[in-house]
């Protein structure tokens, strides 16, 4: 069905700040497109929708309703609040103008659905290493603690077994503290990739050079680039406005900053493929595949076939990004473990050395 739309003049407040999250981006959009491809209003649709979810999804929602009431386009209220993905706009805003709304919002289901799926099936092959290290985390906590608390018999402080120099309450507090900022970092350095912060992205062309995880990154993200124009060209939309619908949905600044290049290639009389590649930020295979899909057929139908291969292999790649991080975290785990285990058998080790010293009565003096 085809929604009739305006265009919003006036950003709507802004009052969410945490994204959708991905089981409610997949119940909402095939919620959604299954209401409207029954034929039920979309104003009518989002009024039962605002009543579902948490307190942010229903204000969400009850936005939405609002806005589509009044006759402003869905794509357009949602890009205004930071509770809707990218990737849910971008793909939102492509069936608007294709008329497919139903079908993009279904497409974006299954999309979120295997984001759900692939996330269920990560955390529960970490869950035992972090497990571990929870475990490991509060017994090393203990040992601190007691090392504070406890006395030996000859007087003095308990021995450092752990040689980290923290004792009792205060150097438990510190130890966290440290556990703290090294996840904080980590998440900032996340943060600050996701956000393109100081230009970081540009630096993807030498994570795709990462044997195994790069390829497997790569591939996820050409696959959202895949499907999205198999949509935009198969609804009629033409290659420039296309690829550049498709280069957001990557929701990254590094593909998003090849769409004036490729505007200007097709301007200039250039095929799909040569488009594509004159965006100097897609690989060379992806290019060639296309070339040699349209000499078998059109655009739409090419990328459609493309779509489905990649579709396939991303499968596959988030497979192996799944197995790349559980190592990872195993790996870590047992590391921090051993090497805990070590550093209190010789400081063990040290002390029986020490005693056989003090009862060798030919010691010398």
């Amino acid at each position: 069905m085809r929604v009739e739309i305006k265009r919003c003049r006036d950003k709507p407040a802004i009052e969410s700040n945490k994204a959708m999250e991905l089981s409610a981006a997949s119940k909402f959009t095939y919620r959604l497109g299954t209401g409207l491809k029954a034929g039920v209003d979309v104003v009518r649709a989002l009024e039962s929708e605002s009543t579902l979810g948490s307190a942010k999804h229903r204000s969400a929602m009850l936005k939405l309703h609002q806005g589509t009431k009044q006759g402003f386009a869905l794509s357009h209220i949602m890009q205004n609040d930071p509770y809707f993905p990218r990737l849910m706009t971008a793909i939102t805003r492509v069936g608007e103008e294709t008329g497919k709304i139903e079908e993009a919002l279904l497409i974006l289901s299954k999309h979120y659905d295997h984001q759900v799926s692939t996330k269920r099936a990560f955390l529960s092959s970490i869950a035992w290493p972090a497990l571990q290290l929870i475990a490991g985390i509060g017994v090393i906590s203990l040992l601190i603690y007691l090392m504070g608390i406890l006395t030996p018999a000859g007087g003095g402080q308990m021995i450092d077994i752990l040689g980290l120099g923290l004792r009792g309450g205060e150097g438990v507090l510190w130890f966290w503290f440290y556990i703290a900022v090294v996840f904080g970092v980590i998440g900032l350095l996340i943060f600050g990739f996701s956000k393109n912060f100081a230009g970081v992205q540009n630096l993807i062309p030498l994570i795709y050079k990462i044997p195994i995880f790069g390829p497997s990154v790569q591939t996820i993200t050409i696959t959202r680039l895949c499907w999205t124009l198999s949509l935009t060209l198969g609804s009629g939309i033409d290659p420039i406005r296309s690829i550049r619908l498709a280069l957001d949905s990557t929701d990254s600044e590094y593909y998003q900053s090849g769409a004036d290049k490729s505007e200007h290639a097709i301007r200039a009389g250039a095929s799909l493929a040569e488009a594509l590649q004159a965006t100097e930020v897609l690989p060379k295979e992806f290019v060639q595949r296309v070339d040699i899909a349209e000499h078998a057929g059109s655009d739409a139908e090419a990328m459609a076939q493309l779509s489905r291969e990649y579709d396939e292999r991303s499968k596959q790649a988030i497979k192996v990004l799944t197995g790349i991080a559980t190592v990872l975290i195993r790996v870590t785990v047992a590391f921090l473990l051993i090497y805990f285990i070590f550093k209190i058998a010789s400081v063990y080790l040290n002390a029986l050395d020490v005693d056989a010293v003090d009862m060798n009565p030919h010691r010398a003096f």
